[in-house]
């Protein structure tokens, strides 16, 4: 299974409009064009095709988690202990 067929699952799973998946993908800093985004989805055999790379994937998934569940807590931040 191919990172296009991946994404492509993703999307009818989650229900996401192309504005959706661009929106999770800013949450990681990541920036796509709908453009390039539509490439992805296209059929294997259509001109502009392109292939999903591992980053994109990646990205994706990690903004998904952020979406669904919300941004970590800093880690840094001592926690105060109540007596």
């Amino acid at each position: 299974m191919s990172n296009n067929d991946i994404m492509k699952k993703l999307r009818v799973a989650m229900k996401f409009t192309d504005d959706d998946i661009i929106k999770v993908l800013e949450l990681v800093n990541f920036r796509i064009t709908k453009t390039e985004l539509g490439a992805i989805f296209r059929a294997d055999d259509h001109p502009n095709f392109k292939p999903c790379g591992d980053q994109i994937l990646r990205n994706f998934l990690n903004g998904l988690i952020i979406h669904q569940r919300g941004p970590m807590p800093d880690k840094r931040v001592p926690k105060t202990e109540d007596k």
